[in-house]
């Protein structure tokens, strides 16, 4: 079930969204097969650890965050991907590697990757690796509070 506090978000903000269930996955790739839905639709929040500080990477799922790309966004050389112990207490509603792209609500800056805009509708985790919710993608960016930027790359891991 997707938690209170993003329902009631959503609510307040008067988005509207759907719920899908699909079998549980643990990755942002078996999501999208799971939900049969193009990789560039399905959402995924990857955490980062800038500077010492935490930040929520939003990207396709069929993309990578190009941690070069990414420094010169948040204007540091200090990025590299948080491992799920050091975030795992930020979103203490969500399941572990589930958490939406809504950083803002618990705290933590996010930027969201320009190539979202490429896609009308967007799916994400609903706080759990069993449901996606899908919203509109003007609805994501106007709610989001993410800061746009070009940090992701087709293909492989680049580090910075």
């Amino acid at each position: 079930m997707i938690p209170r506090k993003i329902a009631k978000f959503l609510k307040r903000h008067k988005v509207y969204y759907q719920i899908q269930a699909h079998p549980e996955t643990y990755s942002a790739c078996a999501t999208a097969e799971a939900e049969h839905t193009p990789g560039g639709k399905l959402v995924k929040a990857v955490m980062v650890k800038a500077d010492g500080k935490d930040v929520m990477a939003v990207l396709p799922s069929n993309r990578t965050v190009d941690l070069f790309k990414l420094s010169t966004v948040l204007k540091t050389n200090d990025v590299r991907i948080a491992t799920e112990q050091e975030f795992k207490d930020l979103f203490p509603d969500c399941e572990v590697g589930a958490m939406p792209p809504f950083g803002h609500i618990y705290g933590v800056p996010s930027y969201a990757d320009e190539s979202l805009w490429d896609e009308d509708e967007l799916f994400f985790n609903a706080g759990n690796h069993k449901e996606t919710v899908s919203i509109s993608t003007p609805a994501y960016f106007h709610v989001a509070k993410a800061v746009k930027g070009d940090f992701s790359v087709l293909g492989k891991k680049i580090a910075a």
